[in-house]
């Protein structure tokens, strides 16, 4: 297997040194070419593939091949393999992962790759102080490629190596770059996918860390400029310092988190900050229909999707604002008559809940 606030000042900005990606060619895919997601339920899984739970993973290999599952397998302390069947594209995609624990428990990627036809996803995880240490996780893999017009939505990603971008994928055809500037500090731009005159859409950061050390990045700020989405995205070690790190980083307005629609139309996307277009339900009717709750202890929240309790279903969250603090799952989601609840909580660097800010989205496969 081969595996590999507002924005902040001007005087930021203009020290930073960039990396930019052109448009991609022109295509005809106008959703995800290839996706899988899926949740492991079990942080003691076997040294063997083990099929992970049915109501919460799906991808596009399900048009040929149905009865095939994602499946994973524990390797060490915290370090898992999840294996998405028959969708195998070498190291391109872009991938996240989230933790489910109430125990500060974080996650990153450490690699993924194609083995065979299926596509592998390496994780590590950790405990607050960086040991390495098994929890429950979400994890998703995309891939896109091709145009898709502006009034049906956006989606973009990218995957930063910590000098130069990688790979990157937006589906308006416009450009994507990364400037680095302080240790642990880069501004991301892409371009032509939001809203003039609003703040729209969702972004997810996902920590990449090769040497499978202790990594957590988190969006700080974002904000629009014209059509453009900026966003700053800060990196942490484990002991709250910023640290240089590769991220993986993607962007969805009006679309999935792996950047289909119709199908999914049992859809949204929330931000704890924001309101207006960065809170958007299909099929509730459009902006404003998520909503958000604290629960005991300070730092947790609810999140309510309206009407998202279809089939199988798929969570992420990533922190957002100053610090160190992050902010994932603190259980599996559970789905009632009306609408999927989303149990969210955040941390302090050593492990405690605390209150912050953080962007939440959810879906399901139809």
């Amino acid at each position: 297997m081969r595996l590999r606030p507002r924005i902040l000042a001007i005087s930021l900005v203009a020290a930073l040194t960039a990396t930019v990606v052109g448009p991609p060619a022109p295509g005809r895919a106008a959703a995800a070419d290839r996706f899988g997601f899926a949740y492991v339920d079990n942080p003691l899984l076997p040294a063997a593939w083990t099929v992970l739970d049915p109501t919460r993973q799906w991808g596009s290999w399900k048009t040929a091949f149905p009865a095939l599952q994602a499946e994973g397998m524990r390797l060490a302390p915290g370090r898992y393999h999840v294996r998405f069947p028959q969708v195998g594209a070498g190291s391109r995609g872009n991938v996240h992962v989230t933790p489910v624990n109430r125990t500060g428990h974080y996650c990153e990627i450490v690699r993924w790759g194609q083995s065979g036809t299926d596509e592998i996803v390496d994780v590590q995880c950790h405990k607050p102080g960086g040991d390495r240490d098994d929890t429950r996780f979400t994890v998703l893999w995309t891939y896109s490629s091709g145009l898709v017009p502006p009034v049906e939505g956006s989606h973009a990603w990218l995957q930063w190596g910590g000098a130069a971008v990688v790979q990157s994928y937006n589906s308006t055809g416009g450009g994507v770059s990364v400037l680095a500037g302080g240790v642990g500090v880069y501004q991301v731009r892409l371009g032509g996918v939001g809203v003039a005159g609003a703040l729209a859409g969702n972004l997810q950061v996902t920590a990449v860390q090769p040497n499978a050390g202790p990594r957590r990045c988190k969006v700080a700020r974002w904000g629009g400029s014209g059509l453009d989405i900026i966003a700053y995205v800060t990196c942490f070690d484990q002991a709250g310092a910023p640290v240089a790190s590769e991220f993986t980083l993607s962007y969805h307005r009006e679309r999935a988190v792996y950047g289909s629609f119709a199908p999914p139309k049992y859809t949204g996307y929330f931000s704890s900050a924001h309101a207006g277009q960065t809170n958007w339900n299909y099929p509730a009717g459009g902006f404003g229909f998520n909503s958000s709750v604290p629960l005991a202890p300070a730092g947790r929240y609810l999140v309510r999707y309206p009407l998202l309790v279809e089939k199988e279903t798929h969570g992420q969250v990533t922190g957002y604002g100053s610090g160190s603090n992050y902010c994932h799952l603190t259980q599996p989601w559970t789905l009632t008559a009306t609408a999927a609840e989303v149990d969210t909580i955040c941390f302090d660097n050593t492990g405690s809940p605390a209150p912050h800010d953080f962007l939440s989205t959810f879906t399901s496969r139809v």
